[in-house]
């Protein structure tokens, strides 16, 4: 498919996990990328990288006109950026709580409100946020991310009533667990590692996590011009997590 041709995008947290697999398939499919990252010397032509901490604002802002000063405009926009957390409500100081919603919530606020003048004067515009099952589904031992998720999905409705005039659709993806580099290292953290991604596996009904490359090609359905008339939506790329209740295998 070509149907980004022509156009622009940036990707926040794009040199690894969803956000590398995103930033390559929209430049397969014909745009020129933009990666922001805290660390892009991974990044390769012909995408672009940039370095960029989404809890700076200063550092927000410069990267975003860098990039769109050599991209020659800016039509599409992937939050991507984000860290997780793991604990009940008690398990987190302050400091802690302060430091994700800063990166999952606020570093998606600093990102869109620097790219909105130039998503402005874009003909398709349009801004996709990485949100997660955890916003819609009660997961143990994430009261932390879920809450910064939940805050994702609200702010994305929120966006997308106040900005579809402006011609800026703004929609999110809800993956289930999948399979990068951050779930990775949960993994080798565990006391079995292998226990644990058979459980996590389990609890979507597909039976398996999910992929980097799913994930972004629900993004890449967001964001693409085909796309025009879907904003304010959510996404689920779960493996039926969020709707479905299947029975026991063998029952």
């Amino acid at each position: 498919m070509t149907d980004f041709e022509g156009l622009k995008a940036l990707v926040t947290g794009g040199a690894s996990g969803i956000g590398r697999a995103t930033a390559e398939l929209l430049a397969e499919r014909g745009a020129l990328v933009a990666v922001l990252d805290l660390d892009p010397s991974s990044v390769e032509k012909p995408l672009l990288g940039y370095r960029a901490d989404v809890t700076d604002d200063a550092s927000v802002r410069q990267a975003v006109a860098s990039a769109v000063a050599d991209l020659g405009g800016l039509d599409v926009v992937v939050n991507n950026a984000g860290i997780g957390a793991q604990g009940t409500v008690e398990d987190n100081d302050d400091e802690e709580w302060h430091r994700v919603f800063n990166v999952n919530v606020l570093g998606m606020v600093r990102v869109a409100r620097a790219a909105l003048p130039h998503l402005r004067e874009s003909s398709h515009a349009a801004i996709v946020n990485t949100c997660s099952i955890a916003a819609t589904a009660g997961l143990p031992q994430r009261a932390l991310y879920s809450a910064t998720k939940g805050a994702v999905y609200s702010l994305t409705l929120a966006m997308a009533a106040d900005h579809l005039r402006e011609g800026v659709r703004v929609n999110c993806v809800n993956p289930g667990t999948a399979d990068t580099p951050w779930v990775g290292r949960l993994l080798d953290s565990a006391s079995d590692p292998a226990a644990e991604r058979a459980a996590l596996a389990a609890r979507q009904p597909s039976g398996r996590l999910v992929s980097a490359a799913e994930v972004a090609g629900a993004i890449a359905y967001l964001a693409s011009p085909l796309s025009g008339a879907t904003t304010g939506t959510s996404l689920a790329v779960d493996g039926g997590m969020q709707g479905l209740r299947l029975r026991p295998v063998g029952q």
